[in-house]
């Protein structure tokens, strides 16, 4: 069944997912490294701490539920599910390749992957769906969804945390990845979300606001979410795009960029 890490566990695994997120799109010569690194401690802590899973059986009615709804930053989902066995990690040096499994969104093809994401927005309609079957089976599965907040300057999911209130889905937890910085630019400027967490609460959802890179914090808030009752929880993380590449971070041309030779063994020395 599902493998527990530890505090310095979680760290160390950290620094080498992130390793391998960046070799592995350099190889690919595509993907959204500031994405995928801003997300590591989220997914990470998820199913290192407090996921229900067995990657022998991926499909298991017993299981909890994750959702990456932010398509670009689904490699880390990969990287991540093959840590834990869901599939060889050799398997990641083919990501991206034509007739790979491994495509730059997520798809129901691979294990572990719950839905085929990537057209922003919708990715919590999904999560509302396997939280509302949970319920009406009688079952304590929860559901997990992860947001980008530049995914969420759309219209769907609003409507989605509505939907979400109105039925009292306290076995749903969305977590935001709010790096503050979307494709083109600083989130803030383009279409600004803030007061984040007041938004989320207005909406009739209990929001925690946390450092999204502090697994402790990440721990204690998958935790509170789990013992609310009433309403659903989202977990504001606190991320920075590209964390740990000083010349990554909170930079938007590095949400769709691979690097090259140089920039990689740059990048590498920073995680050692």
């Amino acid at each position: 069944m599902a493998q527990r890490l530890n505090i310095e566990e979680l760290k160390d695994t950290a620094r080498s997912l992130r390793r391998e997120i960046l070799k592995v799109i350099a190889k690919a010569g595509s993907g959204h490294p500031g994405g995928s690194l801003s997300s590591v401690e989220i997914i990470l802590t998820l199913y290192g701490t407090k996921l229900r899973f067995d990657p022998k059986q991926p499909e298991s009615p017993d299981r909890d539920v994750f959702i990456i709804s932010k398509g670009h930053g689904t490699l880390t989902a990969y990287a991540v599910l093959a840590e834990f066995g869901f599939f060889p990690k050799e398997e990641l040096q083919h990501f991206r390749e034509l007739d790979c499994r491994l495509q730059g969104h997520a798809h129901r093809s691979v294990p572990g992957i719950e839905a085929s994401t990537g057209s922003l927005g919708q990715g919590l309609s999904i999560a509302n769906g396997f939280a509302l079957a949970a319920k009406l089976d009688g079952s304590d599965r929860r559901t997990y969804c992860l947001l980008g907040d530049g995914e969420s300057q759309e219209g769907q999911v609003w409507e989605a945390a509505m939907t979400a209130a109105h039925r009292n889905l306290n076995n749903v937890c969305a977590i935001v990845d709010a790096n503050g910085v979307q494709q083109n630019g600083p989130v803030s400027t383009i279409k600004d979300l803030e007061p984040l967490a007041d938004k989320w609460q207005s909406f009739g959802w209990n929001a925690l606001d946390i450092d999204g890179h502090d697994v402790e914090a990440l721990i204690k808030a998958y935790d509170a979410a789990e013992k609310e009752t009433s309403k659903p929880t989202v977990i504001i993380a606190r991320t920075k795009k590209g964390k740990g590449i000083s010349f990554m971070e909170g930079n938007h041309k590095w949400h769709g960029k691979a690097p090259k030779p140089d920039e990689l063994e740059a990048a590498l020395a920073e995680l050692k």
